[in-house]
């Protein structure tokens, strides 16, 4: 990755996002996504992927991840996907609902999203411990 998509990547990933805040919000987030429109998709604790998604792995990305955050996230609420814009989006961080910390608000040491889909090549955000092996599994399900 050359110093102008780090940087610009690492603007994007410190910078102001707003929260999806409910479920029928998320419904329509999605739709808001073309999965044909260049997306890197990350799972934080992998290696970053260095080439766009296909669209056809994008959509299945978002159709496994709503999947699971409905699952797993058990509120009446979203609250843990944030985008630079939700009317259309080109940076998104989805947080797992089973490493939330601290996720909104201030922290001196705020929890990694889970996962990033990012039109700019991500880079490598180094988490403090491995990735659980259920969630290496599912991801390695979806981009073996």
């Amino acid at each position: 990755m050359n110093q102008a998509s780090a940087s610009e990547f690492q603007r994007l990933f410190t910078g102001r996002l707003w929260s999806v805040m409910t479920w029928q919000q998320l419904d329509a987030f999605w739709q808001r996504i073309d999965p044909a429109a260049g997306w890197y998709v990350y799972a934080v604790g992998e290696p970053p992927p260095t080439e766009p998604a296909s669209a056809e792995a994008v959509a299945a990305f978002i159709e496994k991840i709503d999947a699971l955050l409905r699952r797993e996230h058990h509120h009446d609420y979203c609250g843990i996907v944030y985008a630079d814009q939700l009317d259309a989006p080109s940076f998104v961080k989805i947080f797992d609902p089973n490493n939330l910390g601290v996720s909104c608000g201030f922290s001196d040491n705020p929890p990694l999203p889970g996962w990033i889909l990012c039109q700019v090549p991500p880079a490598d955000l180094k988490p403090a411990a491995p990735l659980p092996e259920g969630r290496k599994r599912w991801w390695r399900a979806l981009f073996g």
